[in-house]
């Protein structure tokens, strides 16, 4: 089918652009500005979008485009960095700019082109900018701190924005990302969930064969459709494996047990492992350290389990590329690490499985419409995330029973209510989300003095923290009403023991990620 290539230039959104374009049903695969020639050019593009970057283009040893983009002929779309790499190399020149630009701006057309057609608001993020375009070029759009904020050479199908068209604070950027891939490029649009299905268990069954495979299943979104989307592809080769950490929700090791059985109807091996976890989390603070353990501790017990079964080879995860790009995994290296995600970073080099990661470079929200296509019910597919390491991460400092107890509680209350009042779900209403696409309780490691019947307290703080976003690279804070967020306070100071203040998370991501760690 037609594609389209983003070449990444380290920017955290580099495979939101490739969603992007996939949103517009065109095939896009992100490859590093490094990757061999062939390995580019052999997916025959009909275009390249260079994305963002960390860099700057006068720096030493900074990122380039490989002189191959330029001979193939195609169109170029270059974005932030990519407008500034595609400035400096033909000719143009990019400096300091005055004055940074970053968040919400106003962007003007200067004359008629094919991506901007109106005043827009776009999403900037850059120190950087266009002194003096290269020749050939002219500027096609301008911001109060640009004023060359987009420019093109029409006659080579060459176009660059210094905004980013693939985040939603860009509202009509995916229009222009469409109008890009379909209309300049001249893509098809054949790229669908039918096709994705189709694709990945071609790739599962030429890379397992006949072998055994286990898989990972935590009773979340992704494990679940990552084990459907295998099984689907290797039948009854397929064993999944539920270890309980003791780092659950309240209720969740019964649930998930349940609706792996009735929904997939696989082999299910339960592993009962808690004490195993809290005794190697034992004084352990630090976050990255915390997700390093759990991954190690869940390997470990995978291991175990193989052998126990004539030790299989493949190992199934439900890794979805936030987790990639957050981690700045080996085929990111441009990327800055936010933090190790324990099915990425977090696993030992000296395990013994080779991988299957059959929703590696999808996101949220296309994992869900797969789930969809492979037939799960709404409870699994819109099931909110929960992550691999569980409530460690969610509960800041030291992990204890004890600690865990206290958040188990205050976030099953957080949820109930959330659920009652029908924002537990996200939804559109007057083209507005609504609702909540991740919500949940932190436990802080931070005491205050509170007040309770006349006597002094001195005890635990909650945070609250609930997100809508569509993707999950970026978010915004939830807008609870008032009356909710009261009750859920009130709740929880009076039926928690050890806990006299909840706050709630009033960040977006960025600057904050979704979990608090």
């Amino acid at each position: 089918m037609d594609s389209l290539v983003v070449l990444d230039f380290g920017s955290q959104t580099s495979q939101l652009i490739a969603r992007r374009v996939r949103e517009c049903q065109v095939y896009c695969e992100l490859l590093p500005w490094n990757a061999p020639a062939e390995q580019v050019l052999g997916l025959q593009p009909k275009g390249f979008i260079l994305s963002g970057g960390p860099a700057s283009v006068y720096e030493e040893n900074s990122p380039y485009i490989p002189e191959y983009v330029f001979e193939s002929g195609v169109p170029i779309l270059g974005i932030c960095y990519g407008m500034q790499a595609l400035a400096h190399q033909l000719g143009g020149r990019v400096n300091p700019a005055p004055q940074r630009e970053y968040g919400f701006a106003r962007l003007w057309p200067l004359q008629s082109n094919p991506l901007i057609g109106a005043e827009e608001q776009v999403w900037m993020s850059h120190g950087d900018r266009i002194e003096e375009l290269p020749p050939g070029f002219v500027a096609i759009a301008s911001s109060e701190r640009s004023p060359i904020a987009a420019m093109a050479d029409f006659q080579r199908c060459y176009y660059a924005v210094q905004f980013h068209p693939e985040v939603r604070h860009t509202p009509h950027g995916t229009a222009m990302l469409r109008q890009f891939a379909l209309e300049i490029c001249g893509a098809k649009p054949q790229w669908t969930p039918a096709s994705i299905i189709d694709q990945t268990i071609q790739r599962v069954r030429q890379q397992v064969g006949t072998e055994r495979v286990l898989s990972a299943v935590s009773g979340g979104v992704d494990s679940t459709v990552a084990t459907a989307m295998v099984q689907r592809a290797v039948g009854d080769q397929l064993i999944a494996v539920f270890v309980d950490t003791g780092l659950l929700r309240q209720g969740e090791a019964k649930q998930v047990r349940e609706a792996l059985q009735t929904h997939l109807g696989v082999e299910l091996l339960v592993v009962e492992a808690s004490e195993i976890f809290l005794g190697a989390l034992k004084g352990i603070t630090d976050p990255e350290r915390k997700r390093q353990i759990i991954g190690e501790t869940f390997i470990r017990i995978f291991e175990a389990q193989a052998r126990q079964v004539g030790m299989p080879p493949f190992l199934v995860q439900g890794t979805i590329y936030p987790d990639v790009v957050e981690s700045s995994a080996p085929d990111r290296a441009q990327a800055q690490r936010i933090k190790t995600h324990h099915n990425v970073g977090g696993l030992p080099p000296d395990m013994q499985f080779q991988l299957v990661e059959p929703l590696r470079y999808l996101f949220k929200d296309e994992v869900r419409i797969v789930g969809e296509a492979l037939g799960l019910p709404p409870e699994i597919v819109w099931r909110q995330p929960f992550p691999g390491p569980g409530l460690a991460v969610r509960c800041l400092g030291e992990v204890t029973a004890e600690r865990l107890a206290i958040l188990r509680q205050a976030d099953a209350i957080f949820t109930e209510e959330l659920h009652k009042a029908g924002y537990l779900r996200l939804r559109y209403t007057d083209d507005q989300l609504e609702g909540t696409a991740q919500a949940f309780a932190v436990l802080l490691p931070v005491q205050s003095v509170g007040v309770m019947g006349d006597q002094r307290t001195y005890q635990e703080t909650v945070a609250l923290r609930a997100v809508t976003t569509e993707d999950f690279m970026t978010a915004d804070w939830a807008r609870i009403p008032p009356d909710l967020l009261a009750r859920v306070s009130n709740r929880i100071v009076n039926e928690v023991k050890g806990v006299n203040r909840v706050v709630y998370d009033i960040t977006s991501k960025p600057p904050a990620t979704i979990e608090w760690e």
